[in-house]
């Protein structure tokens, strides 16, 4: 079974538990001028695959489901939201999601609320399904623009099939960038040290 197919049944079983605690409501029309659209990550900026290249795809208005399993727009209303899928040949995958927000402020407080989201997913994926088990690491901050955060997940379901991703959030101002990268394995199988670079990139881009 491949991992889109895994991902979608897991986003399936933990969408419902997806709760913000905090609701962030985004700005009224007119409050914040208009800004230039977030640059995004280019394929060659992604984590390096040994044995396939990365393909991106158009940048696309609206929320990508494949955040769904860790980030959803529970409890968040309608900001500008923009993402870009990557694919290689293989069973591995990224996607960039960029949040335009009114304020530094709201930015700052949309960074926080994906970040816990990211940090606490592992617990709901365990709550909402007996047959996955979920770790979550957290491989720290990064000094760039206002700051990111790179985590990582790992889930194992009872008949075997193994996933690792890799998550970061981080913010230029009023703009919020979300990257995941993901495949096959386990914590051993992830580019960290590559991601974190991508992470940087991601957000030094945002403006």
């Amino acid at each position: 079974m491949s991992m889109r197919i895994r991902t979608s049944a897991l986003t399936a079983l933990t969408v419902a538990a997806l709760s913000a605690g905090t609701v962030l409501t985004a700005p009224a029309a007119g409050a914040a001028p208009k800004a230039a659209a977030p640059k995004f990550l280019s394929a060659s900026q992604l984590p390096p695959h040994p044995t396939s290249s990365w393909t991106a795809g158009p940048v696309t208005d609206g929320f990508p489901e494949q955040l769904g399993l860790c980030v959803s727009t529970e409890g968040v209303s309608a900001y500008d939201y923009r993402h870009r899928e990557f694919r290689t040949d293989l069973d591995t995958g990224a996607v960039q999601l960029t949040v335009v927000t009114g304020t530094a402020t709201q930015a700052k407080a949309l960074a926080k609320h994906y970040d816990d989201l990211i940090r606490t997913c592992a617990d709901r994926v365990e709550e909402s399904s007996p047959d996955v088990e979920a770790e979550g690491r957290d491989y720290g901050k990064l000094p760039v623009e206002e700051g990111a955060r790179v985590r990582g997940l790992h889930t194992e379901t009872s008949w075997g099939a193994t996933d690792i991703a890799l998550l970061s959030v981080g913010r230029d101002g009023r703009t919020v960038t979300v990257v995941k990268w993901g495949q096959m394995g386990d914590f051993g199988n992830a580019p960290v040290a590559a991601f974190k670079k991508t992470t940087s990139t991601a957000v030094t881009k945002l403006y």
